[in-house]
C-alpha cells in the first residue's frame, strides 16, 4: 500500500511565499512524474508542476517564474516553492504520485489536498 501526505498550506498575503511538501511512503519501487495540481474554488483541477526522477520539469503557464518544483528521490518527496503569490493562486493543492510498486504494479496515488489561501 502506498500513500502520500502533503503539508505546508495556509494563509498568506499577496506577494508572500509558501513551501509545500509531499512525501510518498509504502511499497514503492519507483515514482514517475510526481507533482502538484490545484483546484481553485468553483473551477476544475489544473496542473501546477510535475518533476521526473531525472529532474526534468513541466510547469503550468500561470505559475511559471513564480513557482519552483524540486524533488528528493531518496526520500520520495517533492516540494513546491511558491513565491509572489496572488489571490488567484488560492486553491486546494493536491499531490499526485504515479507509482510502480515493488511487485511491479503501476498506479497513481493522490494526497488529501492542502488549502492555500492568498488574501490580505
Amino acid at each position: 500500500q502506498v500513500q502520500v501526505v502533503e503539508s505546508g498550506g495556509g494563509l498568506v498575503q499577496p506577494g508572500g511565499s509558501l513551501r509545500l511538501s509531499c512525501a510518498a511512503s509504502g511499497s514503492i519501487r519507483s515514482i514517475l512524474a510526481m507533482g502538484w495540481y490545484r483546484q481553485p474554488p468553483g473551477k476544475e483541477r489544473e496542473l501546477v508542476a510535475t518533476i521526473r526522477s531525472d529532474g526534468s520539469t513541466n510547469t503550468g503557464d500561470s505559475v511559471k517564474g513564480r513557482f519552483t518544483i524540486s524533488r528528493d528521490n531518496a526520500k520520495n518527496t517533492v516540494y513546491l516553492q511558491m513565491n509572489n503569490l496572488k489571490p488567484e493562486d488560492t486553491a486546494i493543492y493536491y499531490c499526485r504520485a504515479p507509482v510502480i510498486s515493488v511487485t511491479g504494479r503501476d498506479f497513481e496515488v493522490w494526497g488529501q489536498g492542502t488549502l492555500v489561501t492568498v488574501s490580505s
